[in-house]
């Protein structure tokens, strides 16, 4: 068993991946669960990872903290373990990568935040290009996914590029987690990390939200069929990339809500662009999650939208039932 303990913020389906990932690995991995849901302890025990009853003692057992958040959580996320460490709790100085979908501007906020708060922390900006880790003979995996991901002997896993201050070499076992996760700091830069994320997202998230509202809308009109047969005849790369990516968006809308809108920061502010079409991706996926029937949906338990038609037919009746009452 590894020295290095590795603490997780937090069990949603990412976090849970890369903590049992690491755990494969007999790499020690922590998290506070406090407060959450029991669908988050379920994935949490599951991925054999220890349960702590305080943000205080995670940050006094683990010298590497993994925030993995939506990214409306991320800089209140941040903010928790400044104050648990605010108190010179900790033993040694702790690494705090945050790996969230924010925009530069956000994670240098955050950089700010732990320089305000004086607490012992290495802060460093990650990013997460990729779905989360799965073993190769998981059926589970969507061929999206696995096309998206390094390669392990026995697992398929995220690329995880960082920007920041150099690290590993500074922790037990470091390059042990290095070579395990594949990291990589490809700039010194805080942000820089952030911003590839950001741009990435923008061509996959933002496909998806415009394959979303053109099915939807073309269910409304009665021409899906046409529009599949067309797409098909001219474009098939796309209809198939929309057939893959759009069923498995609806349990994730909620948070790609605040990731489009960061993506709209980014364009504006590293970029120079206006951010109207991010902000209308934006509300794309609020439309989904607030879905009277998508929007109850959640990953590893599916039951509408698996497929392509299925979301725009689930899209198309709630926007006419929005329009009627509006009428």
């Amino acid at each position: 068993m590894s020295t290095l303990k590795v603490g997780v913020l937090s069990m949603g389906d990412m976090g849970a991946g890369i903590a049992r990932f690491l755990r494969s690995k007999d790499i020690q991995v922590a998290t506070n669960c406090q407060g959450r849901s029991e669908d988050t302890i379920e994935r949490t025990k599951k991925a054999d990872v220890e349960m702590l009853p305080s943000d205080l003692e995670l940050v006094q057992q683990c010298q590497v903290i993994l925030s993995i958040v939506p990214p409306k959580d991320a800089v209140a996320t941040a903010q928790r373990v400044a104050d648990a460490l605010s108190g010179g709790s900790a033993k040694d100085n702790v690494v705090f990568i945050d790996m969230n979908a924010v925009a530069p501007s956000t994670c240098r906020d955050i950089g700010i935040l732990f320089e305000k708060a004086r607490v012992p922390v290495t802060f460093v900006d990650g990013c997460i290009i990729g779905g989360p880790p799965k073993r190769k003979n998981d059926t589970e995996a969507t061929k999206s996914e696995i096309d998206s991901f390094s390669s392990d002997s026995e697992w398929e896993i995220p690329n995880l590029p960082l920007s920041g201050p150099e690290f590993l070499s500074k922790l037990p076992d470091g390059d042990k987690l290095g070579k395990f996760l594949g990291l990589k700091i490809f700039s010194e830069d805080v942000g820089a990390a952030s911003g590839l994320k950001m741009c990435f997202a923008s061509m996959a998230k933002g496909f998806t939200a415009i394959a979303t509202q053109s099915f939807a809308t073309a269910q409304n009109m009665g021409v899906l069929d046409e529009l599949k047969i067309q797409l098909k005849e001219v474009m098939p790369i796309n209809l198939s990339m929309a057939e893959r990516r759009v069923p498995g968006m609806p349990p994730k809308a909620y948070r790609w809500v605040k990731e489009m809108e960061e993506i709209g920061k980014t364009m504006e502010e590293e970029g120079g662009w206006d951010a109207p079409i991010f902000k209308g991706a934006a509300g794309v996926y609020k439309a989904v999650a607030d879905d009277m029937v998508l929007g109850k949906e959640k990953i590893g338990k599916r039951s509408r939208g698996t497929t392509l038609d299925d979301v725009a037919v689930c899209l198309a009746e709630g926007l006419q039932r929005k329009k009627k009452k509006t009428d």
